[in-house]
């Protein structure tokens, strides 16, 4: 595959960093007491209301899933296949406020494939990985369960949701120190000098952090543009990268998959571009294949599909 940069360089904030955060701090609050004072049982009654809510209220989020939806069931979405999309969002966001409080003893959690990533770190080797708005990526630390010397952090844009990471970030303020914020300019250097140190370090690599370029590539039969910063600064620093997706699977369980992508350890290409792009593919590849395993986990609320300026395939 071969590439031709845009003239246009970097594009505009991304739509979904557009899009004004929903919700209150209060109602934010409020839920957070309920959930740990009535535990993950009782408090899921309210779960169930939030997702009726946004399922009558949030008119672009309806389109939004219904879009998405009848291209991976390949028919038409009903009512209740958008109510089942936006409650099992709803529900990883509820069960976030027990992972941070590190109670991983409520989840029934099976973890896939991840003996390379344990070798990795035994090396003293870090590596990335590489997620997407898919099931909950609060499962990322759950592959630290055992071995507490395992060192992970999300490199992330917080703007999007703040209200609901200050929120969540009051039941366990520690956990914000995994955060390396995207965004500065030494957001680069804080992420070297982690993989350096053997950190895991995870991206959610299907939404710009910020301006960037972009790749078209098939994804569920249509092209859609897919940031290519994540995998410019993989290609940069020249670490293994690993997909990763936590998947709600219903109840309480959760299934994390690890598949690699590239070891980078053979000789660079001639053109970093065609690396870029090589990973990229291997990266849309495996999302659209979780996604159809698990359809109702993939979270993005907006046209996903809508063409950004971006470098063309």
């Amino acid at each position: 595959m071969t590439t031709t940069p845009s003239t246009s360089g970097a594009g505009p904030a991304p739509e979904w960093l557009q899009k004004k955060e929903r919700g209150s701090v209060l109602w934010l609050g409020i839920m957070r007491r309920l959930s740990l004072l009535f535990g993950r049982r009782l408090s899921r009654v309210v779960v169930y209301g939030i997702a009726w809510y946004f399922l009558l209220s949030a008119k672009s989020v309806r389109q939004a899933s219904r879009a998405y939806l009848e291209r991976v069931l390949r028919r038409p979405a009903g009512w209740r296949d958008l109510y089942r999309h936006i409650l099992t969002f709803s529900t990883t966001i509820h069960d976030r406020l027990y992972l941070l409080n590190n109670r991983y003893d409520l989840f029934d959690i099976r973890i896939f494939d991840a003996e390379r990533v344990h070798a990795l770190h035994a090396s003293g080797s870090g590596c990335f990985l590489f997620g997407a708005h898919l099931g909950s990526f609060e499962m990322l630390r759950s592959v630290a369960r055992d071995n507490p010397n395992l060192r992970v952090c999300v490199a992330m844009n917080p703007e999007n949701a703040r209200q609901i990471n200050a929120s969540l970030a009051a039941i366990n303020p520690d956990v914000m120190l995994d955060i390396i914020t995207l965004g500065p300019l030494d957001a680069m250097l804080e992420i070297h000098h982690r993989l350096q140190g053997g950190a895991m370090v995870g991206l959610l690599a299907d939404r710009a952090s910020g301006p960037d370029r972009y790749l078209e590539l098939p994804f569920f039969g249509s092209a859609a543009p897919f940031p290519t910063g994540p995998f410019r600064t993989a290609v940069m620093l020249r670490h293994p990268v690993y997909f990763m997706a936590g998947l709600y699977r219903g109840g309480n369980r959760y299934d994390v998959h690890f598949e690699l992508l590239t070891d980078f350890t053979g000789p660079p290409m001639a053109n970093r571009q065609d690396e870029v792009c090589e990973l990229l593919t291997k990266y849309v590849a495996a999302l659209e294949r979780y996604c159809y395993a698990e359809p109702f986990n993939w979270f993005n609320f907006y046209d996903f599909w809508k063409p950004a300026d971006r470098e063309t395939t």
